[in-house]
């Protein structure tokens, strides 16, 4: 990947919130940038990957980027790392301990929260990290104010020896505003000193450096009530007044552009008395955050009073359509009500499913026909195979998380799971990310299960970054690949119990599952076909369906491709009265790849390549005009 020379400074750009925290990172002098791709956080590594005089790099987990970002921050250089909000569990670990060595280099982590799970398993409030960790937040409401931010956040990281954490939520990541970035900074490390009490974190050494922590902290909480970033936008109707931060701020601002807002851009620590005196002026204070009620527990707790989440939602964004009939009902003296969010406009269904061609389809496919199995599933694509027409993933709840439930299941079982096979499906990129651990468990603990293993070599679901068994790193350069028969063997997988398939060959598939889940002992199947959307994959011949040839028996329609459609549906009696469903289908040749997989199940053999097929009557017959 070419570098890029970044638009000049002063010069007015329309950016994603995630392009101006990279933007801002690359002005700032950042060094060291690391990341694990998670929407909506993904686009800030790819765009700072292609700046010029930083390094980046996609790292195996999130855990791992923070500890990289703190390596580089302990010889004096700026560092990011950026993640999703479930990322930041996974880094928790490093958090917890570095936020009491402090830090040398100005480090920011960005943690980008799903508000409304557009993409998520959870909706999680990262803020309450802050808190736990001790650490200041910055909450940006827009592009400016993400760059804007991210700037300060390495300023404030340095006067205060601190991690910052810039927490945006999936509207700043996404939606595009003006920014006008500034100068760039040329910031040269300082270089490493040593200076074990500091970095050194066993007991005796980290029980006193918990003080200088809570000093730390009292002295940001300072800070925070004379920071330029708590903007109070003054409002003539005192009825009501409005703390919030992020994105909600402005939802407030625009429904009740007539009173009193005041907005927290460092929201963490909260400036109390800052606060405390709007609550003096107004009638009434309401907390607008998103999601839990973090800042109006806080508020109460120090004799504030206000109201908060017993008028407005846990759950979701708060846009003015949520807002104001809240508020309306409060000055009005109403008791609170449940507020009905609205219900989406109608669209033409589209439920989610596998891309056309996509290598999982086959696996689904294979396991839909499997009876008698408990199937352990992760995050990824391959999640996609929980819904219609497969119905073949029993469990999906955390990065890597197949792994070590399928041993759970393994070792739990009773008599009425007694006979039942276990099968864990994981990808690629999942099993380099935390799923190795659970593999070694499962080999270490002698558990029953058997591991699919899904290499459709990138990081599929979140738009086809690399990872190390891709080969190629951040910049599509090439790099040492991984070989994961050689992990799984490393891992304590027993080399005749490794296979390596192609996952388009149902037959193929389907024996060697059959065959894996009646050993009891760890297997792994490794299906190896790249993403349909990466340069790796290779289309053929398309496919089309024989019109006279089809009898609507539907199997191609269990595959699951999208590029196969019912064209009418019918109805069939048996000679023995049984009635049959019938199902006639097409195949959209023009996004067809030709990868075959409907065309195994295909009984009557209706499917062929589309450039052979014989002409209809309907069609053009020889010697007729073109």
């Amino acid at each position: 990947m070419a570098a890029v020379q970044p638009a000049p400074a002063h010069s007015r750009q329309f950016l994603s919130g995630n392009e101006a925290v990279a933007r801002a990172a690359w002005d700032a002098g950042v060094r060291v940038a690391a990341a694990y791709p998670g929407t909506p956080s993904t686009e800030i590594l790819e765009v700072l990957a292609r700046f010029p005089d930083l390094y980046t790099e996609w790292s195996v987990n999130e855990k791992v980027s923070l500890e990289v970002a703190l390596g580089a921050s302990m010889v004096g250089a700026r560092a990011l790392c950026a993640m999703k909000h479930v990322g930041l569990n996974v880094a928790s670990d490093a958090l917890m301990t570095l936020t009491v060595t402090g830090v040398e280099g100005g480090l920011v982590i960005i943690v980008a929260d799903d508000v409304g799970m557009s993409s998520s398993q959870n909706e999680q409030d990262s803020r309450f990290w802050g808190r736990f960790a001790h650490v200041p937040v910055f909450e940006p409401a827009d592009s400016q104010e993400a760059y804007t931010l991210t700037r300060a956040a390495f300023a404030v990281s340095e006067q205060f020896r601190t991690a910052v954490i810039v927490r945006l939520t999936t509207r700043v990541c996404h939606v595009k505003g003006a920014v006008t970035a500034g100068e760039r900074e040329v910031i040269e490390p300082v270089g490493f000193e040593k200076d074990p009490p500091r970095w050194v974190m066993v007991p005796g050494h980290a029980k006193p450096r918990l003080p200088l922590m809570f000093d730390r902290e009292a002295a940001l909480r300072e800070a925070a009530e004379t920071s330029e970033f708590n903007v109070l936008a003054p409002g003539k109707d005192m009825r009501v007044g409005f703390v919030t931060s992020g994105p909600a701020g402005m939802h407030v601002l625009e429904a009740f552009p007539d009173a009193p807002v005041l907005r927290l851009g460092f929201s963490y620590p909260p400036p109390l008395e800052r606060i405390r005196a709007l609550a003096a002026q107004v009638e009434r204070l309401v907390v607008v955050e998103e999601t839990e009620p973090l800042l109006e527990t806080e508020l109460k707790a120090v004799g504030i009073d206000c109201h908060g989440k017993d008028i407005l939602p846990r759950l979701g964004e708060l846009p003015p359509n949520i807002l104001t009939p809240a508020i309306d009902r409060l000055l009005r003296g109403e008791a609170p009500v449940e507020i009905d969010r609205p219900a989406p406009q109608p669209v033409f269904p589209r439920p989610p499913t596998l891309c056309v061609a996509c290598p999982h389809l086959g696996v689904y496919y294979t396991l839909s026909q499997l009876r008698n199995v408990i199937i352990s599933g992760d995050i990824g694509c391959y999640t996609l195979g929980a819904g219609h027409p497969w119905n073949a993933l029993d469990t999906c709840i955390s990065m890597g998380a197949s792994m070590g439930m399928a041993l759970g299941m393994d070792k739990g079982r009773g008599a009425k799971d007694a006979n039942k096979k276990i099968v864990a499906v994981i990808g690629d990129s999942t099993f380099m990310h935390m799923g190795m651990q659970g593999l070694l468990d499962i080999t270490y603990n002698r558990g029953n299960v058997t591991i699919l293993l899904l290499d459709n070599r990138t990081v599929g679901m979140t738009g086809g970054q690399d990872n190390p068994a891709t080969g190629r790193d951040i910049h599509g350069m090439e790099a040492p690949r991984v070989d994961l028969a050689q992990l799984c063997e490393a891992l304590g997988v027993r080399r005749e119990r490794i296979r390596k398939l192609d996952p388009y060959e149902l037959p193929t598939l389907f024996k060697a599952l059959r065959e894996e889940t009646k050993i009891e002992e760890p297997s792994v199947i490794i299906t190896d076909r790249p993403c349909v959307l990466i340069g790796e994959y290779k289309p053929t011949q398309a496919y089309k369906v024989i019109d006279d040839s089809c009898t609507g028996c539907g199997n191609c329609l269990d595959v699951g491709c999208p590029a196969i459609h019912v064209t009418r549906r019918g109805q069939e009696t048996k000679p023995s009265g049984k009635v049959v469903d019938l199902a006639f289908v097409r195949i959209d040749t023009a996004a067809c790849t030709g990868c075959g997989l409907c065309v195994q199940p295909c009984a009557p053999e209706a499917i062929q390549h589309a450039q052979t097929v014989q002409p209809l009557s309907f069609m053009r017959q020889p010697g007729s005009p073109a």
